[in-house]
């Protein structure tokens, strides 16, 4: 007997769970469908707002209603928006909007029938509506309320109003005038003249006291680097020499330059000179370290040899020109360039022509 009992309070309990699953399932896949509008009655030509809502489960297909120009006859879809979805329950239902924009110009009570949709292939409908149009009404006793149509009246222009039409003029002759001085060009195809300005060279003497001067100026090159101290002065000495007398200095060892000075000058003379490219020879090939008042007195032996040898500039000779004109003809791409560069303002002068001629039209024709 409690066996039986049991048995019993365990179907019951089954067929409760049962009916909750049912119930659940059910409620999550119930389909919703609502229309509403927002006004009941309309005049004549004005517009109102129909809304259809759809609630469903978010896995399930949705299919609206397909419309075209007309709600029903009478009433016409002036727009459809497109449907605005908002999901709900952590996504798992979802909420559609659909909204239409109505109007009518017959006055009539419309019944506007229910809105039909499909959900997984299965048909679900809304309530239906009903629309009140109303004529305007004319009050037929007082015809002198009617007044007939206004006489025309002249707007004044402003500078709103032809503006556009002032900057483009404007424009347009500018571009005319770049143009035609591009055309002159063109015809004339006068070469193109280019000024180049000439550094004055300086006399030999001159330009070897300035680079020894700037030697001199460097103190850390005399006490760190020796070696670079000396290749510099005597450098400045072998293209000294090459200027002055006409020989290769640079191409020449120390010996060869001496030798070739003695056929020009004195021995007494280069003396010094013969001490200073010694010296130099040993610090560059035998690593000789000269004591700081040796190097002071080398490029003092180098500045006497230059005073010693210089040739002063004749006062009387014609001074080099310091800027000289070069002239190139054009070439053919460059005349080809400019022939295009013509075209192309011919064009933009032509469009704004029209833009203009238009503006002119519209506003006084």
């Amino acid at each position: 007997m409690n066996i039986l009992n049991t048995s019993k309070k365990f179907l019951k309990v089954g067929v409760c769970a049962a009916m909750l699953m049912s119930a659940g399932q059910a409620q999550a896949q119930q389909v919703t469908v609502d229309a509403s509008i927002d006004s009941l009655q309309l005049l004549i030509g004005e517009q109102a707002k129909v809304k259809l809502e759809i609630s469903m489960d978010a896995k399930q297909k949705l299919q609206l209603p397909f419309l075209r120009d007309t709600l029903v006859k009478g009433v016409e879809i002036l727009d459809i928006a497109k449907p605005d979805t908002q999901m709900l329950n952590d996504g798992k239902r979802m909420l559609i909007k659909q909204e239409y924009t109505i109007t009518s110009f017959d006055s009539a009570l419309y019944y506007l029938p229910p809105f039909e949709i499909m959900v997984n292939g299965e048909p679900y409908r809304s309530k239906a509506l009903a629309v009140k149009v109303y004529s305007i009404p004319v009050d037929t006793l007082h015809p002198e309320q009617f007044f007939g149509p206004k006489t025309v009246r002249e707007v004044p222009i402003t500078w709103d109003d032809v503006s556009a039409i002032v900057w483009l003029t404007l424009l347009m002759l500018a571009l005319g005038g770049l143009a035609y001085y591009l055309f002159v060009r063109y015809k004339d195809n006068k070469p193109i003249i280019k000024k180049i300005k000439i550094e004055p060279k300086l006399p030999p003497h001159q330009q070897a006291l300035k680079e020894i001067e700037r030697i001199k100026g460097d103190k850390t090159l005399r006490t760190a680097d020796p070696k670079a101290y000396y290749t510099e002065l005597t450098d400045v000495l072998r293209t000294y020499m090459e200027e002055r007398f006409g020989f290769n200095a640079m191409e020449m060892t120390s010996s060869e330059i001496i030798d070739k000075l003695q056929e020009i000058n004195d021995k007494e003379s280069i003396k010094d000179l013969m001490y200073l490219f010694q010296t130099a020879d040993l610090v560059k090939f035998a690593k000789h370290s000269p004591l700081m008042n040796e190097n002071d007195m080398n490029l003092v032996n180098a500045v006497d040899f230059i005073n010693h040898t210089k040739v002063e500039p004749d006062p009387n000779a014609k001074p080099e020109p310091t800027e000289i004109t070069v002239e190139e003809k054009r070439s053919k791409q460059g005349r080809v360039i400019l022939l295009g560069s013509i075209g192309v303002i011919v064009i933009a002068i032509v469009v704004i022509l029209y833009k203009v001629l238009s503006g002119i039209y519209n506003l006084w024709f």
